[in-house]
């Protein structure tokens, strides 16, 4: 659940502000909560049968063609662009990490660090399924609850900054308002787990008298408590510290203990790896289902190591063309995340469940939807103008 998305949180604070910021931190924190525990409970909703997809349970509740073009597409789209951020993460690591402990060496493209990072994956994405990487993913754990320790609590040492300011940074009211929408879009970033909570339910066991449910959700509570414990410290001490100064990533702000900063980032790097193979797993599988049932192709391994490594190849290349971190965060936010994390449980919720009109389930989810809605429309806007903004000035392949 703790994302990379954490390293952008006090940026976004600055552009929100004290009182929207922490309004926007803690009704994603509840939204969110409540529509992952609709999904741990729409994984069983029909006796004997388990829905291990997102498209599966889209597929119940609309549908066998429209539930397939709802939910696919959406999916995609956050697995992908997800897995496109990730490699840009791991670059920027990657060189933080570089350029920490070798300052007088020359200086090396982010293209190449991309590149490096990228190198893992075309080994790791040979892994056949999610218990494969059960390692990987409880590295990765451990690393984003030590990064997200050191961000705060360097932050916290390093203490207020002589010239620190805490208004909005932008010269005009309209860039006020975009860089505003565009903050939102970053923290709707940090809540990803929806996108793949079906695949992981169905790693877990299931009887009739003790559903995966159980476990499932008490897993979810452990891991929204933990959510909490990173997202909102790192939040609220590095806009604290550093005011709307602050960069887009928290650790390129901080710049001593040298040795810290160092580790912190390289823990960054083993984090997003784990993140990264999350992500692509459900993209994995819908390729090889793809051109196994639909274009005919012989399951083999030289199908699988032919369609991963074109994958990854194509991630990265993205992740080199446009490696602006705060930008391409707050676009999917907005334009993937919203529509997956935000409503879609919601809408699949109304739709399998029918609650009573007017009843407390029926204005919840309908709270919920509009308010998802409104992000997806305002996080895209800001998130593309960012990117624009950003791509202005930048040299691509530079």
């Amino acid at each position: 659940m703790v994302g990379a998305g954490v390293l952008s949180l006090p940026y976004a604070m600055s552009e929100l502000g004290w009182g929207p910021g922490v309004a926007v931190l803690v009704l994603s924190w509840v939204i969110t909560l409540y529509t992952l525990w609709q999904m741990v409970e729409m994984h069983e909703t029909v006796p004997g049968k388990r829905f291990d997809r997102y498209h599966e349970l889209g597929q119940y509740a609309f549908g066998e063609k429209l539930g397939l073009y709802v939910v696919v597409p959406q999916q995609l789209i956050v697995e992908v662009g997800g897995n496109i951020v990730y490699m840009v993460t791991g670059g920027k690591s990657l060189q933080k990490f570089h350029d920490t402990v070798c300052p007088h060496s020359k200086k090396i493209k982010l293209t190449f660090f991309i590149m490096i990072f990228s190198s893992v994956h075309f080994v790791l994405s040979h892994l056949p399924n999610f218990n494969s990487i059960s390692g990987v993913s409880l590295a990765a754990a451990a690393m984003s609850l030590s990064y997200s320790t050191i961000a705060w609590a360097a932050s916290l040492n390093k203490g207020v900054q002589p010239d620190v300011h805490y208004g909005y940074k932008a010269k005009s009211t309209a860039g006020t308002v975009f860089n505003f929408f565009s903050a939102i879009g970053d923290v709707d970033f940090g809540y990803a787990g929806h996108n793949v909570v079906l695949e992981i339910q169905a790693t877990i066991p299931s009887t009739p008298e003790k559903p995966s449910k159980g476990p499932m959700w008490r897993g979810v509570v452990v891991a929204y408590v933990v959510v909490a414990f990173c997202y909102f410290p790192v939040a609220l001490i590095g806009y604290w510290m550093f005011g709307n100064s602050v960069d887009d990533n928290i650790l390129i702000s901080l710049k001593k203990p040298e040795w810290l900063i160092a580790m912190a980032n390289m823990f960054v790097v083993v984090h997003v790896i784990g993140s990264y193979q999350i992500f692509a797993m459900p993209v994995f599988d819908m390729i090889e289902t793809v051109m196994v049932k639909k274009l005919h192709f012989k399951p083999s391994r030289t199908l699988r190591f032919l369609a991963r490594n074109i994958y990854v190849a194509f991630t990265m290349f993205i992740a080199i063309t446009f490696p602006f971190f705060g930008g391409l965060l707050s676009f999917l936010g907005g334009f993937a995340f919203a529509p997956t994390t935000y409503f879609l449980p919601c809408i699949l919720w109304l739709a399998i469940y029918k609650p009573r009109k007017f009843g407390l389930s029926w204005w919840a989810n309908w709270i919920c939807i509009i308010f998802g809605l409104c992000l997806m429309s305002v996080c895209s806007i800001g998130g593309l103008r960012s990117i624009i903004t950003q791509a202005k000035d930048y040299k691509f392949y530079s």
